[in-house]
């Protein structure tokens, strides 16, 4: 194992040990549309800082710096911090004094699948970077799925791209080269994540050389 691999799993346990030590504040966040939005600015810092999740209103580029806003979830945090008992997820257009008005991760699933193509597969990526330390964000400027950093934003760049394909899409020769052309404009690798038969990951990861 390099040095490199073991920072990550160094940086990794921490960072589950402070998502894990969460649970206990009772966190909650609204659903607004397709995102999730935790309004106290305190518990939202500690969320993004135990793994860089969502990103403060407001803030384009969020850091490792201590912000007094709340935090915006996309949906792939919510159901993720949703899973591991870390935050409920209250949906606002049902009445505050409900029961029901809370969300379990079947319906936030649900919601997923109706904003997002191929949103279960996406999510099981999603879940399995994070399950093995990485951070994932957004990728969609690069025109990617995601973009998967080892330590975060500020910390480090982003070194893959990640775009996730179901067992039955279709994938043409020209998309792989334009894919592979904008991650390699940007300086970083283009990684397509397919979802198997059997329900496993498997990931390719395509490097460019010049010749």
């Amino acid at each position: 194992m390099s040095s490199s691999e073991i920072s990550l799993e160094y940086i990794a346990e921490g960072r589950a040990k402070r998502l894990i030590s969460l649970a206990k504040l009772g966190i909650v966040a609204d659903l607004i549309g397709d995102r999730a939005v935790i309004w106290n600015p305190d518990q939202g810092y500690e969320v993004f800082m135990a793994g860089f999740f969502g990103r403060p209103l407001g803030v384009r580029k969020p850091k490792m710096v201590k912000f007094n806003r709340p935090l915006e979830l996309s949906i792939y945090d919510a159901l993720y911090l949703l899973e591991k008992g870390i935050i409920k997820v209250r949906d606002i257009a049902r009445s505050e004094n409900c029961a029901d008005s809370y969300l379990d991760p079947d319906e936030l699933i649900k919601i997923g699948n109706e904003s997002y193509k191929d949103f279960k597969a996406k999510y099981k990526v999603y879940k399995d970077l994070r399950d093995k330390g990485f951070i994932v964000r957004p990728g969609l400027k690069f025109g990617s799925d995601f973009s998967v950093y080892r330590y975060g934003p500020g910390i480090d760049h982003a070194p893959f791209l990640v775009t996730v394909y179901s067992k039955d899409t279709k994938l043409l020769g020209v998309d792989l080269v334009r894919a592979g052309r904008l991650a390699n404009s940007v300086r970083k690798k283009w990684v397509i994540a397919v979802i198997l038969e059997d329900g496993t990951i498997r990931y390719l990861v395509f490097s460019w050389y010049k010749l």
